[in-house]
């Protein structure tokens, strides 16, 4: 891996949905602990209000369902983010194909493609101000797949075109906002992450630390938020792509 730079210090509001647990957790931490204003959206109000109690002043809490496109819209007006990270989304149903249900196979379109559909759309119609990063929490199984998570990696593979497709708005409308996809390698150090594991080790007929040690070192919460940060701040490996992929590594161009 390459040396890191320095972090430089973020200004002005950071908004993060999906901040009450997991990555969206990590996110508000790293970037309010360099200097962002953050507004965490989550529906876990207690959640919410124990890491308004860890971060203080610099969070401010919001319980709200980030899949509401009323939401998206009202935030947005309100708070005029420079950095908007949308990281809120379903936990899939994990059963095979022939053991889900139309409604099953599709909860992760419903609520985490719509989700980044409904800020992006606002993000470019405000629009947001020049310089502003939106970046777009997508998975791994973008690129892999999820056999057993019904509709889930079809629907992170249309997160990140969402992104793309964003970011050629901006440029062609010479908005100044950068649009970026990040795709997290499977972990089991999330509670959405460890329920995947578990049902691929059960489909694999090995016990879970057997599957987590086939997995390599695992990513966690904390290099989420680090990597984060690093692409809003231009630091270290995570400038100038369209999309990457995430590893307890690092950052890498998502192919």
């Amino acid at each position: 891996m390459e040396p890191r730079m320095p972090t430089q210090e973020l200004s002005g509001t950071a908004l993060v949905t999906g901040a009450s647990r997991g990555f969206g957790r990590a996110i508000a931490i790293a970037l309010a602990t360099h200097g962002a204003h953050v507004v965490g959206v989550a529906r876990d109000r207690a959640r919410l209000e124990e890491l308004r109690a860890q971060l203080g002043g610099t969070f401010t809490p919001v319980a709200a369902d980030a899949a509401d496109p009323v939401v998206a819209g009202l935030l947005l007006d309100k708070h005029r983010p420079r950095t908007l990270i949308l990281n809120a989304g379903a936990a899939p149903l994990t059963r095979p194909i022939h053991r889900q249900t139309w409604p099953t196979f599709s909860r992760n379109w419903e609520v985490d493609v719509q989700h980044v559909f409904n800020w992006t759309r606002e993000a470019l119609l405000l629009p947001l101000a020049p310089g502003s990063v939106v970046i777009a929490i997508s998975s791994g199984a973008a690129v892999k797949g999820s056999p057993v998570s019904g509709g889930y990696a079809g629907a992170k593979a249309t997160i990140r075109f969402i992104a793309s497709y964003a970011a050629a708005e901006s440029r062609r409308n010479t908005l100044g906002i950068t649009f970026t996809a990040v795709l997290p390698a499977l972990t089991g150090e999330t509670d959405l992450g460890a329920t995947a594991v578990a049902a691929y080790a059960a489909r694999q007929g090995v016990d879970v630390p057997a599957f987590l040690d086939g997995l390599g070192p695992a990513l966690t919460p904390e290099q989420v938020g680090t990597a984060i940060l690093d692409i809003v701040t231009g630091s270290g490996s995570g400038s100038g792509e369209d999309a990457y992929l995430l590893t307890a590594a690092g950052l890498s161009p998502a192919p």
